[in-house]
């Protein structure tokens, strides 16, 4: 009969076991207890019948999966298709699931060989979660300590645990370092980045009358040579101002017999090459520093604000100008 078997002879044999009981034999004879040669034939034509549906089963099968040992190299994926909907309980909801009972061993490892590139370039990863619909992706859950790492076999700066092209908060994330800083040198570099852009911004101010004297100012500022040496002022701002702004405004004054209420004044830094400045102190070939700045009131029409005429010396005291300097940066 081999693997296949007569469908009348198992129909026949069925019928024969399940057919409606025959009135109970009585007295002396009565049949005794044990297997009828009908109920042999019925467990002989199942057997036959089992044995010939497995040897189809593994017949058409495409290989079978040996535990405790190393299957095969598969040519071809392998699919295992579910549609096992979640519930309630501890199990269910899942395609497979693997699970190592020793304190000791991991649930499931994967490994490949896949090279840079990535899914883009056709150079898949060694484990993959694709949610074809809106839900998660993945989930971790650990009780321990660490929930996992992500190890380089190459540490280093130059190595990267992931990218990502979500740029939305992360909720609950604490990292420590963040382009390449820790979280500590962020707070130290916006402190003083915050610093910086502050003085950047700010704008120190110096006052001088007309005796050649810092009457008020924000700080720092020191007259070099006021109104003593020509007609000009030099003042030292108290830092280096190569990169800074500078400006000067006359100051309204008309209380002092000798009115100023408008007038031109000129402003540059001395180490500048567009000026010289000459008095001791005032520039670096001869003395001064890279904070040293000449201020030069004129009249309207350019002159000194000296009566008369123009006088090669220093300004009197009722003739000079009032000012302002400033400095900015």
């Amino acid at each position: 009969m081999g693997h296949h078997h007569d469908d009348r002879a198992w129909t026949e044999a069925w019928s024969d076991a399940y057919r409606t009981s025959e009135p109970a034999e009585t007295g002396k004879g009565r049949r005794r207890a044990g297997r009828s040669p009908r109920t042999r034939s019925v467990l002989l034509a199942t057997g036959l019948l089992v044995l010939g549906i497995s040897s189809v089963g593994v017949a058409q099968s495409t290989g079978v999966v040996n535990l405790g040992e190393r299957n095969g190299t598969a040519t071809d994926e392998t699919e295992i298709i579910a549609r096992e909907a979640a519930g309630t309980g501890a199990k269910g909801g899942y395609s497979t699931r693997q699970s190592n009972l020793s304190n000791s061993g991991g649930g499931a490892i994967y490994g490949c060989r896949s090279t840079a590139g990535g899914t883009p370039a056709n150079k898949l990863p060694c484990l993959r979660g694709n949610n074809l619909s809106t839900g998660l992706a993945f989930e971790f859950a650990f009780e321990g300590p660490v929930g996992g790492t992500i190890n380089s076999r190459v540490a280093g700066d130059s190595r990267k645990p992931f990218t990502t092209n979500a740029t939305g908060v992360a909720t609950g994330l604490n990292a420590d370092r963040v382009d390449g800083a820790n979280v500590s040198d962020i707070v130290g570099f916006s402190s003083a980045d915050a610093t910086n852009r502050a003085n950047a911004a700010k704008t120190r101010w110096a006052l001088v009358n007309e005796a050649g004297q810092i009457e008020a100012q924000s700080g720092g500022f020191r007259a070099v040579n006021c109104y003593q040496a020509n007609d000009n002022c030099y003042i030292d701002a108290g830092e280096d101002v190569t990169n800074n702004g500078l400006g000067a405004t006359i100051s309204a004054a008309n209380t002092d017999g000798s009115p100023v209420l408008s007038g031109e004044i000129g402003v540059a830094a001395c180490f500048n090459t567009t000026v010289n400045c000459a008095p001791a102190g005032t520039d670096t070939n001869n003395g001064g520093n890279a904070g040293v700045i000449l201020v030069a009131p004129r009249d309207s029409d350019g002159s000194d604000f000296e009566a008369g005429a123009p006088d090669p010396g220093p300004p009197a005291a009722d003739e000079a100008a009032r000012f302002y300097v400033t400095v900015t940066g």
